[in-house]
């Protein structure tokens, strides 16, 4: 799948989703806690739909009657989110160093580390909730957190706050407003506008990054 198929997938969930239910039956919920763990839990994968694919799946549990349990939902994609978190967390305690060492790629680079950084030396253990909510950040923030000194309990404390208000707050957002016959006629648009909305901490985050620069090396 190239970048222009994968594009289309995230823009056309509520199609795709519901094409899945019907191909692989019960074992979409297993897709979905893949696509969430990936998501998070290794670097090599943040491209993959999260903010959007949690709204697109809390309106699908509303749109359709014996289809998607917005109850198991719940309780599956919280689970992932914290394991994929806690999996990241722990190779980058693992080989962190060693990554590191790794060229620049595409999907990783040593400016991406620095940055995540100095996003957590700014807001400290809260980072690693805030950096739910901006893609990018919450794929980077767990694997700097075990590349550094940051205590095991406390970040599986913050990691399960995060991971609970994260897939909640857009499930139920889109179950919410999933049940409007404005979103079924807009959905894709809403899920561009979901996509904008959470890119905004990770610009924001970017551009005090490139701000503070100058003044830390002047």
């Amino acid at each position: 799948m190239d970048m222009y198929e994968l594009v289309q997938v995230i823009l056309h969930l509520d199609q795709h989703l519901a094409e899945w239910m019907l191909l692989y039956g019960n074992w979409i919920y297993l897709i979905l806690f893949l696509i969430i763990f990936c998501e998070t839990g290794l670097i090599v994968t943040p491209f993959l739909p999260g903010d959007s694919l949690l709204f697109a799946l809390g309106a699908l549990t509303a749109m359709t009657e014996g289809g998607l349990s917005i109850g198991i939902l719940s309780v599956l994609l919280v689970v992932a989110a914290f394991c994929g978190d806690n999996t990241n967390y722990y190779i980058g305690s693992k080989i962190g160093y060693r990554v590191l060492q790794w060229p620049d790629k595409p999907w990783l680079k040593k400016a991406h580390i620095r940055r995540t950084q100095e996003f957590m030396n700014d807001y400290g253990k809260m980072a690693v909730i805030l950096a739910r909510f901006a893609p990018l950040l919450r794929t980077f923030v767990p694997f700097v957190a075990g590349l550094g000194t940051m205590n095991r309990k406390i970040y599986l404390t913050y990691s399960l706050v995060g991971a609970v208000l994260w897939t909640q707050s857009f499930l139920w957002l889109g179950h919410l407003f999933g049940q409007t016959p404005f979103v079924k006629k807009n959905f894709t648009a809403l899920v561009l506008g979901v996509i904008v909305v959470s890119l905004i901490p990770a610009a924001v985050a970017f551009l005090k990054a490139r701000q503070t620069k100058p003044k830390a090396s002047a």
